[in-house]
């Protein structure tokens, strides 16, 4: 009888000390969650509070870790330093333009590259990869001269046109393994039918390639967006300059109590943060299908 009764213990221990074992790998689960969420948000969070806090309140001692005084006046005080209005539209302009011309040249790259067969595109392929490990800053003064000479500094063109070539490479990598996984059967299907070679691309390959596109697009946008480099070398004058200047501007003027005015850093940090977090939020769905499904459906 003795036996017995041990021998069922035995699983009941067992299934107490998974059961166990099964609760503190959630916990460890939910604590690395929570730390990462923290790490990843409490900038954010912190950005907003000083961007809607009065600028003595920011260096108060001990820091406060909530909204006390709400106040937009730090946004006002913003558009007072610098044309607001005038960098965002440059910004959405220069986000939207190198995004759009380096997904439309990287999509006709990508499907000659897996498509068309000729000597040297192997090569051609390496080549994009290559040019993706090249620092910008390492070609801005041949860039610049040449820029100069074409009289393309200080113009949209310019910006879009250097900001598409830094991103088309990445944008090939990416797109030339989604057109290689589309059957060529298809597309020999509608060329027999008569559909000639732009007929095909736009009502065959396009279509079933929205996904990665769409995602291409705004992944490009958000790069573009947050680009700094270019549009502090090529765009001098007002008329040209995006909000990414405008927070450099911010960084080095003077203030009256000393520092830096990091009331007025956060309001315009807060202006680039949220058309990107809207952005995201409303193609989420968009944006993981065409990371994860691809090109074929």
């Amino acid at each position: 009888m003795a036996i017995s009764s041990s021998k069922r213990r035995e699983p009941a221990f067992a299934d107490r000390r998974l059961r166990v074992l099964s609760w503190l790998d959630r916990l460890m689960l939910i604590l690395s969650v929570g730390i990462f969420l923290f790490a990843v948000l409490f900038p954010f969070y912190w950005i907003a509070l000083s961007s809607f806090s009065p600028r003595y309140e920011l260096f108060t001692i001990p820091p406060r870790y909530w909204l006390s005084t709400f106040t937009l006046e730090n946004y006002q005080v913003l558009a007072d330093n610098i044309p607001l209005l005038r960098y965002f539209f440059n910004s959405l302009i220069f986000a939207s333009g190198s995004s759009v011309v380096s997904v439309v040249a990287a999509f006709l790259a990508s499907y000659a590259l897996a498509r068309l067969r000729f000597r040297g595109a192997d090569l051609v392929f390496v080549g994009f990869l290559v040019s993706i490990a090249l620092p910008q800053i390492g070609t801005l003064v041949p860039l610049f001269d040449l820029y100069n000479r074409l009289h393309m500094i200080n113009t949209y063109r310019g910006l879009i046109i250097l900001m598409s070539s830094l991103i088309t490479p990445f944008t090939i990598w990416i797109l030339v393994p989604f057109i290689q996984q589309i059957p060529v059967e298809i597309e020999e299907a509608a060329t027999i039918d008569g559909a000639r070679l732009p007929q095909m691309l736009w009502h065959i390959v396009v279509p079933v390639m929205r996904p990665a596109l769409v995602t291409l697009l705004i992944l490009n946008f958000i790069i573009s967006w947050n680009e700094l480099l270019y549009p502090l070398v090529f765009a001098t004058t007002r008329a040209t300059k995006t909000l990414s200047v405008g927070l450099v501007e911010l960084a080095v003027q003077p203030t009256s109590g000393g520092g830096r005015p990091w009331h007025l850093l956060s309001a315009q940090s807060m202006i680039m943060i949220i058309p990107v977090l809207v952005l995201v939020l409303f193609f989420q769905r968009l944006i993981i299908t065409g990371l994860t499904r691809g090109a074929v459906k």
